[in-house]
């Protein structure tokens, strides 16, 4: 066996190993919404309090991703990978065990950083350890478990709380995140800064506090009715100081006398990482914006069991996954932006028809709409991701991780929001649960639109810049 070929069995072992910490961590952003009902009553929490435990999670998970990317350049992204999993591991532990909603959340917080810290490393490994002209086929692998794990939530949820409880949508993840750690301690290489990196400290505290203003008030505008909070703190005020917050990390950023900033803008220029973004919040909105709203449907309207519930998204989830897998291995074609221009339409088709056949139909009609929309986001995953990074200067790859993991996470936090909104506004104008859903999948339909305008706006057939000299993190490929 020659040593290029034991080096690339040694790299997809190493992939193997870091997608069974990433799969964990999208996964807990939607199992939860299965077992809500049943946190309800064996915790005996108002409804905020079980809301609060999807929220809790979701801001520490989405606040301190560019930070946590650039931690992972600065001390190494196996270090932090494996303090993240193991931080993960811990708190679904106490998740499982909490005998109250406070402690559930307390728990859920600390689990959200742990799932901060782990995220924007497996990214970062996949591009140091392929060149740009093979790394379309891990980052299939890597986007079709971000789809299998996003979509997969509500059967796996269903499974656990009908035969097992609540607490288990917790519980599962420790013999998975054990055999985890044992393998990315063994197959990942620990990739080791060429040079000290700086740490950017006014960037970090103007960069979490504006984005935890910012999510706080989105994730939870609707529940203090988009007014006060508490004294004078309104919503809006709270949304308005995280922009301004965020206004001065962008001046910060672009400062001279800032050497070595948390978020390089130069990053920016790259045109299809910039577009790719604005994709990445369409993709993470659309998606939690689709099954949050269906999942309480069938529930709510035919009063499906939550195993029966996931049952009817399963199919969806499988073709996400397996398209997500040959979509990446196609990714790497100058042509390539086609691959995410099909899938939003897709998925715009597959969402538009689910809207028109919501109306006292069998749930299981909805399965062949379910297919083509999951096929739709296979085929924005793993090429998407691609597209986004393939072009980046090597020494980028650390921020643009970060970057690109915020921008899913902010896209899933604004959709939980604008769904909620969507639905009680409907529901209380109509009183008709029905209508509330579909009017929540004509809002995505609009929202994809932009998706679709940023994936044609792709540059194709560029030379790769990746290979460029990194000075940051060597490529070190496993022996």
């Amino acid at each position: 066996m020659s040593s290029t070929t034991r080096s690339d069995r040694a790299s997809w072992k190493a992939v193997f190993a870091l997608c069974i910490g990433f799969f964990m961590t999208l996964l807990d952003t939607t199992i939860v919404h299965i077992a809500m009902p049943s946190m309800l009553t064996g915790l005996r929490a108002s409804l905020n309090d079980v809301i609060w435990v999807n929220s809790a999670y979701l801001l520490a998970f989405a606040v301190p991703l560019l930070l946590t990317g650039r931690l992972g350049d600065r001390f190494g992204p196996k270090r932090l990978y494996l303090a993240g999993l193991l931080l993960f591991v811990l708190a679904s532990l106490a998740c499982g065990l909490a005998g109250s909603a406070t402690s559930l959340i307390a728990a859920r917080a600390v689990q959200g950083l742990g799932a901060a810290a782990m995220t924007p490393q497996t990214m970062a490994f996949i591009t140091h350890l392929f060149p740009p002209d093979r790394r379309g086929a891990p980052l299939g692998m890597w986007g079709s478990v971000a789809g299998l794990a996003t979509v997969s939530g509500p059967l796996l949820g269903g499974v656990l709380v009908t035969h097992l409880g609540w607490q288990w949508i917790f519980f599962v993840n420790i013999p998975i995140g054990v055999i985890g750690l044992v393998l990315a301690v063994l197959w990942v290489p620990d990739l080791r800064p060429g040079r000290a990196h700086r740490f950017d400290v006014p960037g970090v505290l103007l960069c979490c506090l504006g984005l935890g203003l910012i999510v706080f008030g989105v994730q939870n505008g609707e529940h203090y009715g988009w007014g006060r909070v508490a004294g004078p703190v309104t919503i809006a005020g709270i949304i308005v100081a995280g922009v301004v917050l965020l206004v001065v990390f962008v001046l910060w950023q672009a400062a001279e006398r800032n050497p070595e900033p948390l978020m390089p803008l130069r990053i920016f220029r790259n045109r299809n990482f910039a577009l790719g973004n604005v994709a990445n919040i369409v993709i993470g909105f659309t998606v939690s914006g689709l099954f949050v709203p269906l999942v309480l449907f069938l529930q709510t309207v035919p009063k499906l069991s939550p195993l029966m519930t996931g049952l009817i998204t399963a199919p969806s989830s499988l073709l996400s996954g397996l398209t997500a897998i040959a979509a990446g291995r196609l990714s790497n074609r100058a042509s390539a932006k086609f691959l995410p221009i099909t899938g939003f339409l897709l998925l715009g088709l597959g969402i538009g028809a689910i809207a028109f056949l919501l109306n006292d139909v069998p749930p299981w009609v909805l399965i062949p709409a379910l297919i083509v929309a999951g096929i739709g986001m296979g085929l924005v995953y793993s090429p998407l991701t691609n597209i986004s990074t393939k072009t980046l200067d090597r020494s980028l790859l650390g921020a643009g991780a970060g970057i690109y993991n915020t921008s899913r996470q902010f896209g899933n936090v604004l959709s939980s929001a604008a769904t909620g909104a969507v639905l009680q506004v409907t529901l209380a104008a109509t009183g008709d649960f029905t209508s509330a859903t579909r009017a929540t999948l004509l809002m995505l339909l609009a929202v994809l639109v932009i998706g679709l305008v940023a994936a044609f706006g792709f540059r194709g057939g560029v030379t790769d810049s990746a290979g460029a000299s990194d000075p940051g993190l060597p490529v070190i490929r496993p022996s």
